[in-house]
């Protein structure tokens, strides 16, 4: 990934800033227009443009071409793109799969930035695609409103592009929000999850998929997990919604394998003739980074799990609980220990930091998978689990971290944590309370799940005691019904406001035909 540095000059207003003074460390800003060139000399601009990872001064920029090209950005303040500036990117190659991302530092905070990607090729210097056009929010540097949504699974349990139904029409409805940003909170893409050309429903309809010969198996080789990236953005919402919200996004399970954990062999699993999951994810992991607009860290470029720091209102936490955690079982142990880990010793060092110096109001903890439902490991013998939640009672196996978290929170006097999550494929609120807990040194707060976007449906999930979770709204298919199709209307997203003025939360629970099923309003708790 390139980086822009910032340019410090008294002179420079915000706006001159981003219309002048965004230049590439080790870059050039590109000359005049080279000769014209044929059609087939030009690159293209395969898979639309994103944004992502958006603070107060900076996001990272993401496109792709289709043959080794030159990224080529221009920022402007206006839509118009008058005097844009122009600035010379990171070289898209085979290696990453032409895939090219840019951090760019020193935009005004608190304003849409609106952004060109190209690409020059490098074959044909001069030679330079048409362009692609997005728009991203900065933060803000002191109060304002903020608009952001959270939901996740796409593509899953093979209800793919169905272009008879209209496509991902999830997206086309969370693009109509005008939000600041999409916190997707996981299942990115089904890398385990083949798409048929077609799918029966249960009441005999058929679903016809948009299919692609890397997605008719599970995903192996780097080139498998990477076709599933291509895969959704194929889709035109996707690709709308992608070039006007940014995408602050982490990582589950599916973009691996179901379940998966470190260590695991795929002994019993017929359909990979890869049986190790650490080589999996390893690809996976790639292809992620690849695919997504996440700024990458320099001491682990693989890490998932960061801060977004959203203005003075707002600070987003980003879990991974997939990269360090230990193995799927019963989940049953009184100690810690490595075979309890579940976001792992150095994680929850850097999450407990992280939450002690935040100084802004809302802390949201972005968690791929909800704290007090039980998921199974293996939902026919209901004997190993896959999530933290184990059954009613006190902490054990996974749960002593987050008990440890929870305890943390309280006595350091962490305030105005919220928790949203996908993960269950339905959309809840619940309100975890210690009068209703098994274990009691913590305090109240609201965790929000929601999901899928476009996948199957399920639920509901039973809750564990542990941390005293109420339910206080759940949509769901209900008892008995699994896997409906996206078209069933069971597809959902979160939408959360922070008034500028009051700091009040309101959390609003949606879905793809932007109904508001339930909503709160939370005041914020004096520091």
């Amino acid at each position: 990934m390139s980086r822009a540095r910032r340019l410090r000059s008294p002179l420079v207003t915000r706006r001159r800033l981003l219309l002048g003074a965004a230049v590439l460390g080790g870059g050039r800003l590109l000359g005049p227009p080279r000769p014209a060139f044929a059609r087939g000399d030009r690159p293209t601009v395969t898979h639309g443009v994103q944004a992502g990872d958006v603070d107060a001064s900076g996001a990272v920029l993401w496109a792709r071409s289709d043959r080794p090209a030159r990224m080529r950005v221009e920022l402007a303040a206006t839509e118009s793109f008058r005097n844009p500036r122009t600035i010379a990117g990171p070289a898209a190659l085979a290696a990453g799969d032409f895939t090219a991302k840019l951090a760019i530092d020193g935009l005004p905070a608190g304003e849409d930035v609106f952004y060109r990607i190209a690409f020059e090729s490098l074959d044909y210097p001069g030679a330079v695609s048409a362009p692609v056009v997005g728009r991203l929010r900065t933060a803000p540097a002191a109060r304002r409103d903020i608009r952001f949504l959270w939901t996740g699974d796409t593509a899953g349990q093979g209800w793919g592009i169905n272009p008879e139904w209209g496509g991902m029409r999830g997206y086309a409805t969370m693009a109509d929000q005008n939000a600041d940003f999409l916190i997707h909170s996981g299942d990115v893409v089904y890398a385990d999850g083949p798409i048929p050309s077609e799918q029966k429903t249960a009441d005999g309809r058929v679903w016809k998929n948009l299919v692609t010969e890397a997605t008719a198996k599970v995903a192996e080789t780097l080139d498998e997990f990477r076709a599933n990236y291509r895969y959704n953005l194929l889709d035109e919402h996707v690709r709308r919604f992608n070039a006007t919200t940014a995408i602050l996004a982490q990582w589950d399970d599916h973009e691996v394998v179901d379940n998966w954990y470190p260590g695991e062999m795929l002994e019993e699993d017929d359909r990979y003739t890869v049986k190790s999951v650490d080589l999996l994810a390893a690809r996976a992991s790639r292809a992620f980074h690849e695919y997504l607009p996440l700024r990458t860290n320099p001491l682990e470029a693989a890490r998932v799990y960061r801060r977004i720091a959203y203005g003075p209102s707002l600070d987003v936490f980003f879990l991974d609980l997939r990269s360090y955690r230990g193995p799927n079982g019963r989940n049953d142990q009184d100690a810690a220990s490595a075979a309890t880990a579940f976001l792992g010793r150095d994680q929850i060092r850097w999450l407990k930091q992280a939450l002690l110096a935040s100084r802004a109001t809302w802390k949201v903890i972005a968690s791929d998978m909800p704290l007090g439902l039980i998921v199974y490991d293996d939902w026919r013998t209901r004997s190993s689990f896959e999530n933290g939640a184990n059954g009613d009672g006190p902490p054990r196996g996974r749960e002593l971290e987050i008990a440890d978290l929870l305890r943390f929170i309280k006595l350091n006097d962490v305030r105005n944590t919220v928790w949203l999550t996908a993960d269950v494929h339905y959309t809840a609120a619940h309100r975890y309370d210690p009068n209703r807990a098994a274990f009691q040194d913590f305090a109240p707060f609201w965790e929000f799940v929601s999901g899928p976007i476009h996948a199957g449906s399920f639920g509901p999930n039973r809750l564990d005691d542990t941390f005293g979770p109420e339910v206080v709204f759940a949509s769901h298919p209900g008892a008995g019904q699994v896997n409906l199709p996206p078209w069933d209307g069971m597809q959902f997203f979160g939408h959360v406001a922070i008034d500028g003025t009051t700091e009040a939360m309101t959390v609003t629970l949606k879905d793809i035909a932007d109904r508001s099923l339930w909503s709160t309003t939370l005041e914020p708790e004096p520091s």
